[in-house]
């Protein structure tokens, strides 16, 4: 991981996954108390720089900066100069010049995080970019599954649905393969991307013979926003192939769970009773991902390793 940024999860080693997720649990333990907050980044500023719509990512980080006691500048496109035709590059400036400590970056398109990375002196958090990556998504993800069921390591992953469209499916597929699980991507193939030469997966389009093999069933929605074409007869025909109903949810494992990166189309890629069963994780996945963004935050800002001093009264409630 660089010592500045967090651009994508295949540049970061195990140690460096490792680490984030053991800093993630101290501030677990931070948003259980009565009053969840910690002057750990008290003098640093955190501003976002969303181009796509977000609710989850949004939230969760400005959470996360807000519990970290660090300022915070809010930045909305739609209401910005953007629309007056200002680049990327000014706005950027613009940015910086205002004495800001890291900015967090989604955009339609894959690399603009590492190119604002190369014009900041701060530090800059990929939150989306393009069909690229989402790191802290799939660090929250690891996160959840780690909660869960103990560690990764070992377990049989199944990513279904639109792959090729799907930066979550990217950053997981890294993540998960370098924690020791094993993934597996089910699609129809117009949803797989046109090679997986050097993905660390097998690829099957049967989700009822790979259902009774998983630890994990990791669902995704169709990104009609990022389609081009139609890539399917419908979605009624998708959703008898490869949607999670309560009879293909008969075919898991007994500890097996279901996961969602957000947002769910309810009757589409998941049965609606099916979000809501126990089994389901999905607003674990959120709760976590404020304890993972308040991680990444503090490794890039924070002083380091010795969290005594940043997260004073530990064990408080």
């Amino acid at each position: 991981m660089s010592a500045r940024h967090l651009l994508g999860i295949a540049e970061l080693e195990v140690a460096d996954i490792e680490r984030l997720l053991r800093l993630t649990d101290s501030f677990v333990e931070v948003g259980r108390r009565r009053m969840p907050k910690v002057p750990a980044l008290q003098g640093r500023t955190v501003t976002w720089l969303f181009y796509e719509s977000s609710t989850r990512t949004r939230l969760s980080f400005e959470q996360a900066a807000k519990r970290l006691s660090a300022d915070t500048l809010n930045f909305s496109v739609p209401t910005s100069s953007v629309n007056k035709g200002e680049s990327l590059r000014d706005t950027v400036a613009t940015i910086e010049a205002m004495g800001v400590d890291a900015i967090v970056v989604r955009h339609a398109s894959s690399g603009v995080p590492h190119q604002v990375a190369r014009w900041v002196s701060g530090s800059v958090i990929n939150a989306g970019d393009g069909w690229h990556e989402h790191p802290t998504q799939a660090l929250l993800d690891c996160y959840t599954i780690r909660d869960h069921l103990g560690g990764l390591d070992g377990l049989h992953i199944a990513i279904v649905g639109d792959i090729n469209h799907s930066r979550v499916a990217r950053s997981d597929v890294w993540a998960f393969t370098k924690l020791g699980a094993e993934v597996t991507l089910v699609a129809p193939p117009t949803l797989l991307p046109p090679s997986v030469e050097g993905w660390p997966v097998r690829v099957d389009h049967d989700l009822d013979a790979v259902l009774p093999t998983v630890d994990v069933v990791y669902l995704l929605r169709m990104q009609r926003e990022r389609m081009l074409e139609a890539l399917l007869p419908s979605l009624r025909e998708y959703t008898a192939c490869y949607g999670l109903t309560r009879r293909r949810v008969d075919l898991l494992r007994d500890k097996a769970i279901v996961m969602h990166p957000g947002p769910m189309n309810r009757g589409v890629e998941i049965a609606a009773d099916v979000a809501d069963l126990p089994r389901s994780v999905v607003i674990d996945q959120v709760r976590n991902g404020v304890a993972v963004r308040m991680a990444v935050l503090y490794d890039l800002l924070g002083s380091g390793a010795d969290l005594s001093r940043d997260l004073p009264g530990r064990d408080a409630r």
